[in-house]
């Protein structure tokens, strides 16, 4: 199976410059290559990612000296990457491939000339760029390529590398969990995890920094360093992916079975008043991460059906009866049980896995 790492790096200046070189030289290729093929296609001929290759390396690039300075291997991954953009948009899976513009999603790839690179520690040797240093260790890794890219000023390296999945040892063979937006989840064993509302905190200084940025000259330095700004402050996918990722793998490490709603994310996102919690506590990330991660780890997923009255259903004696959405403590009309409603979703969630679960 394969596992991907992405760590920050730890550049000095020189670094940094080298790096921002080589993503530039990447958009450069790509955005060069991306024209020459629409105006092939515009006179009737059928270009391919290799044609175009063999073209710019024998009747383009000799002609820019400044390329020969950096990696070769970058622009050939560029146009590698274009032709798999194109084979997925005419499958109909992706949308038309665009240009690319300076300072957003720069990123650039790099391989041994086909070698295997093995990495661990905090400091790695990268092809053409040398050694660099990361914050944390990485562990025990081989790989043949690798993809670095930045984010705000920060740049960061990806490695996708092949692991032996394993059954880890569980604590608890049934668990029901709760997902929402109050709470990020809430555990039939009583565990709860709180979403961090990473976007709500930032959202009064997000605000501000977009008003500002609104009323800067477009080009000017003032509306980069701006932008620059915004980017800085904008943690809220690390905060989130940290939070999940976190409740992902506890679930799956120390469970056999799980038992989750089937919700209609696109369906509660149209609730405009929830909408934008909905979105901070994203919830199919964690249906993503949850069944992936239950194959790494071999615990076994069972999904409610969405109609499945789990919040309306009293785990005590079973009654059925309405359930607003204000109210957070579910009192049974019928046997005078109470109980938090997450959690009493979450014990209803658990006997549907023992039910369903093989």
């Amino acid at each position: 199976m394969q596992r991907a790492f992405k760590t920050k790096l730890k550049l000095n200046n020189k670094q940094k410059t080298l790096m921002a070189q080589h993503a530039g030289y990447s958009r450069w290729v790509w955005n060069w290559a991306l024209n020459l093929w629409k105006e092939a296609a515009l006179a009737g001929l059928k270009p391919s990612a290799n044609k175009l290759k063999k073209f710019y390396t024998h009747h383009v690039k000799p002609q820019y000296t400044w390329q020969s300075t950096l990696s070769s291997r970058v622009y050939q991954f560029a146009f590698l990457h274009l032709g798999e953009a194109f084979s997925r948009f005419f499958q109909g899976i992706a949308q038309h491939p665009k240009f690319k513009k300076k300072g957003r999603n720069d990123s650039f790839t790099l391989d041994n000339c086909g070698k295997v690179m093995e990495f661990s520690g905090t400091r790695l040797k990268l092809p053409f760029i040398g050694w660099v240093s990361t914050y944390e260790p990485l562990p025990e890794i081989q790989t043949k390529r690798v993809t670095i890219s930045r984010v705000a000023n920060s740049w960061y390296i990806s490695v996708a590398y092949e692991f032996e999945s394993e059954s880890t040892p569980k604590s608890r063979e049934y668990l029901g969990v709760d997902v929402g937006v109050k709470v990020l989840a809430t555990c039939s064993d009583g565990t709860v995890f709180h979403n961090p509302r990473a976007y709500k905190q930032a959202q009064n200084k997000l605000a501000r920094l977009q008003r500002e940025l609104s009323r800067r000259q477009i080009g000017s330095n003032n509306r980069n360093k701006t932008q620059l700004k915004l980017a800085k402050v904008h943690p809220i996918a690390n905060i989130r992916k940290d939070a999940i990722h976190k409740l992902t793998s506890w679930l799956c490490k120390n469970h056999a079975v799980i038992g989750l709603e089937n919700l209609n994310v696109s369906g509660l996102l149209k609730n405009h008043k929830l909408a934008g919690a909905i979105a901070d506590a994203a919830l199919y990330e964690i249906r993503r991460q949850v069944e992936y991660k239950s194959e790494w780890y071999g615990c076994q997923l069972v999904f409610a059906d969405r109609f499945y009255p789990s919040t309306k259903t009293c785990s005590s004696c079973g009654h059925v009866q309405e359930m607003p959405l204000k109210e957070r403590v579910f009192n049974c009309e019928a046997c005078d049980y109470t109980a938090d409603r997450d959690l009493n979703a979450s014990l209803n969630l658990e006997r549907y896995a023992e039910g369903f679960s093989v």
